[in-house]
């Protein structure tokens, strides 16, 4: 997966759309410039059967019609079905390698890992990129860890300098830099797009954010 690609890596499923349209929070969000987006279908009231193959299918056309990837979480036959550009899954989601060899290799294979240790068992499962967090506290999602910064993914890039790397957690656009001068490729958010008063607002100042914040690293290099 090319860095550039997780800039603005949005996230959301139909629970967290603060009440809207979900359809309308991406549409909203694509207009303003995501760069990735992911399906993440979980929780209390979570769509299932063919109300979520419908829901699915109506975000996959989205991305495809904006020339956005379309990334399923952890669902490896939904994503199949769908022809989906990913799937992104988390270390109790199943064996890496298995889901790798299930997927392909034109797939993009996302892996969230906590340490260095679990980014190199990533990587040699043949994950694609990693989503690494929480950096800062989060609500989003009720069983998240505890807030870890931005070492971990200073620590990861520096032990696998291709990898890219996507910072996951609490983050802003008035915090987003600091993740990504730690060496992040990108920044992904669930609620500061998809709560947002604005979600395309929302999307074009974390692109700015992430865009000045990867300038700036360039030119302290």
């Amino acid at each position: 997966m090319k860095p550039e690609q997780l800039a603005v890596y949005f996230i959301m499923g139909s629970v967290n759309a603060a009440g809207r349209n979900p359809i309308e929070v991406l549409e909203s969000a694509l207009r303003g410039g995501v760069t990735c987006f992911q399906l993440r279908e979980k929780g209390p009231g979570a769509l299932k059967g063919e109300a979520l193959l419908e829901f699915a299918t109506a975000c996959r056309d989205l991305c495809r019609e904006h020339g956005v990837g379309f990334i399923v979480n952890d669902d490896v036959d939904l994503a199949v079905h769908l022809g989906a550009d990913g799937l992104h899954v988390g270390q109790e989601d199943g064996d890496i390698r298995k889901i790798r060899s299930r997927i392909g290799g034109q797939m993009i294979l996302g892996v969230s890992a906590h340490d260095a240790g679990e980014a190199g068992a990533a990587l040699a499962a043949g994950a694609d990129y990693l989503g690494m967090g929480p950096v800062y506290g989060t609500r989003s999602k009720p069983d998240a860890r505890e807030a870890s910064g931005t070492g971990l993914i200073r620590d990861a890039h520096a032990a696998h300098p291709d990898l890219p790397i996507v910072g996951i957690g609490g983050i802003r656009a008035d915090n987003a830099a600091p993740v990504i001068r730690a060496g992040a490729s990108g920044v992904s958010v669930i609620s500061a797009i998809s709560h947002a008063s604005d979600p395309a607002r929302a999307a074009r100042e974390l692109h700015q954010a992430v865009e000045e914040a990867i300038m700036e690293k360039e030119r302290t290099r």
